[in-house]
């Protein structure tokens, strides 16, 4: 299905009516974050400017999960920046929970593609850093710390610099980092690009069981076209760029629960991923094309 079909599944007959998640119909206006005709761009040398993206019209609800993918360039992060609070629109407006977000989004948590674990800290201080500033006394963000740590599969690793872990047991770390906050919203840039194939597979995993347990609503940006199908409810494709857009939407009626390694063997999953290649392979070759912006 591509653009069109996925737009007509957006609304009612009349245009205006709820959309489905889950079996469950939902508000036009329940919307986690909303981009409305967004556009974001930045100032080059000699007063030149350079349109990132243009007219992103996209909307997250409240416990969906929901992936970005586009040639380099695309503006992908950029998207995920302006959801953060972290860039401010040239044109359009973001809005979170129907409220205009006006600053940074404290509504959300933010998992980068590297590292930002502190490396005088130990795993648990790392993760309990995070409810400082909440006001919660250290002994209680340390409990707290070490509950997450379990979570993610490091109860024995609490003391352990970040120098002494690989790079899978850093992302579970900075993983139980974002979500120690209990934000309401997820936003990930590419977090388990840096892993190898068979880690990426067991991160993945990790996360899906984490979302299943208290779902929250998520963007998450990624280059890997079949981690992005075997993770989340819908596929949003950007064009090149510059002034990206979106163009192509994706439902992925893969049931849940899942398992990424097994998942990517069904033959719906090879049929999904062969509709949307073929969208995203065109804005591809077009960014390749074109050379660096």
């Amino acid at each position: 299905m591509g653009q069109h079909g996925a737009a007509e599944e957006r609304k009612g007959k009349d245009g205006r009516g709820p959309r489905l998640v889950g079996g469950t119909a939902v508000s036009a206006r329940s919307a986690a974050v909303r981009l409305e005709g967004v556009a974001i761009a930045f100032a080059l040398k000699g007063g030149r400017r350079y349109t990132a993206v243009e007219g992103i019209d996209l909307a997250i609800e409240p416990g969906e999960f929901v992936a970005v993918v586009g040639p380099t360039g695309s503006g992908k992060s950029t998207i995920l920046n302006a959801a953060a609070g972290l860039l401010k629109p040239a044109a359009g407006r973001v809005a979170v929970f129907d409220a205009a977000l006006a600053g940074l989004n404290a509504r959300a948590g933010y998992l980068f593609q590297a590292d930002a674990l502190m490396p005088w800290k130990t795993a648990l201080d790392n993760v309990a850093v995070a409810l400082e500033p909440q006001g919660v006394s250290r002994t209680e963000a340390r409990e707290r710390a070490r509950d997450w740590l379990r979570r993610v599969g490091l109860a024995a690793f609490t003391d352990r610099y970040p120098h002494m872990l690989s790079g899978g047991q850093r992302k579970r770390v900075a993983l139980a980092q974002m979500l120690i906050r209990d934000p309401e919203i997820l936003l990930m840039d590419e977090p388990f690009g840096p892993l190898d194939a068979q880690t990426r597979q067991i991160m993945g995993n990790l996360l899906l069981e984490l979302w299943a347990a208290n779902r929250k609503a998520v963007i998450f940006v990624t280059h890997d076209l079949e981690e992005a199908i075997a993770l989340s409810d819908r596929v949003i494709v950007l064009s090149a760029g510059p002034a990206a857009r979106v163009v192509g939407e994706y439902r992925v009626p893969l049931a849940r629960p899942r398992d990424i390694s097994e998942i990517r063997l069904e033959p719906s999953f090879h049929a999904l991923y062969k509709d949307i290649w073929s969208c995203l392979k065109v804005e591809v070759s077009r960014a390749y094309a074109s050379g660096p912006t």
